[in-house]
């Protein structure tokens, strides 16, 4: 064991970075939805998705968090991931669909 977060079970991170934008995206994938917090910070903070981490909503656990550089252009990443777990079948039930739930700050 290394101490990584890819050595817990049912855990898979993937990373991308852009050396001339400065920017960067690593993601989160559990095998199943995982119970997640968060604690938003800071003068200008840009998140997506962070109202369902309330203990008070619907929705019990996560698909996927992202995290990521750029602003705006850098929380998009998560349509990314949205769109792979929706092919692949995972997200929240609504009826006979299933939305994926990716945090992204």
């Amino acid at each position: 064991m290394s101490g990584s977060l890819t050595d817990i079970a049912g855990i898979r991170v993937g990373h991308a970075d852009d050396p001339k934008a400065l920017s960067g995206v690593t993601a989160i994938v559990f095998d199943s939805p995982t119970v997640a917090a968060v604690d938003i910070r800071g003068g200008g903070p840009g998140t997506r998705e962070t109202d369902l981490l309330d203990p008070e909503r619907t929705v019990q656990g996560v698909d996927a968090l992202v995290l990521s550089g750029g602003s705006v252009f850098g929380l998009d990443a998560a349509s990314g991931v949205t769109a792979w777990l929706a092919e692949t079948g995972r997200g929240f039930a609504v009826g006979q669909a299933r939305v994926p739930i990716v945090p992204a700050a």
